[in-house]
């Protein structure tokens, strides 16, 4: 089993430093730019993939959509792949987030999803989603906090503290753990 973990695109708020969490923000022109980048290599890179599954909100479903339709994939969609939910914090930037909770606010903020419930719900997919795939090879295209955190949950070994927009960490399952063959590349969109 192989999967290609893809942040989805940039939206208008991650230009201006606003974090998204569950809000459902599109994705921006450029952000279907940077899809249709990822879609290029992919198409000419050996590796084949047997389709894609998403997140249900409108930033990583429309890049889902964009590879799909250029790769020829079909595509689903998974409420599981959401990101983490930021509560309160939603729709602030840095500074906003520290002048009202100070700077340790990950911790502090009301109704906020923590990371041991963002790495279960992560594992919970993994482990459904590759039990209906056996052996197959999906791209999932999804959130960078929730890629942070399912990162983390695979034990995968790689640096997590920033997972930039429409970059690509690959991750194969040997025996009883995934190993990474990619992690947060973005060569597709120099």
């Amino acid at each position: 089993m192989k999967l290609g973990l893809v942040r989805h695109g940039v939206t208008s708020w991650n230009i201006a430093g606003r974090i998204q969490g569950a809000t459902d923000i599109p994705l921006s022109a450029e952000g279907e730019r940077q899809a249709l980048l990822l879609a290029d290599r992919l198409r000419r890179e050996p590796a084949t993939w047997d389709g894609i599954v998403c997140s249900d909100l409108m930033r990583a479903r429309r890049t889902g959509e964009l590879i799909a339709e250029r790769l020829e994939l079909p595509l689903v969609s998974d409420v599981l792949l959401r990101e983490r939910s930021f509560g309160e914090a939603e729709g602030t930037t840095e500074d906003e987030r520290v002048a009202r909770w100070g700077a340790d606010w990950r911790g502090r903020v009301p109704g906020q999803e923590s990371d041991a419930q963002v790495r279960t719900r992560g594992l919970a997919f993994v482990e459904a989603f590759t039990a209906r795939h056996p052996g197959e090879s999906w791209l999932v295209v999804t959130h960078g906090s929730f890629l942070a955190q399912l990162l983390q949950a695979l034990d995968s070994g790689v640096d997590d503290s920033r997972i930039a927009n429409l970059s690509l960490t690959i991750v194969e399952r040997e025996d009883a753990g995934w190993v990474p063959t990619l992690h947060n590349c973005t060569a597709h969109l120099r």
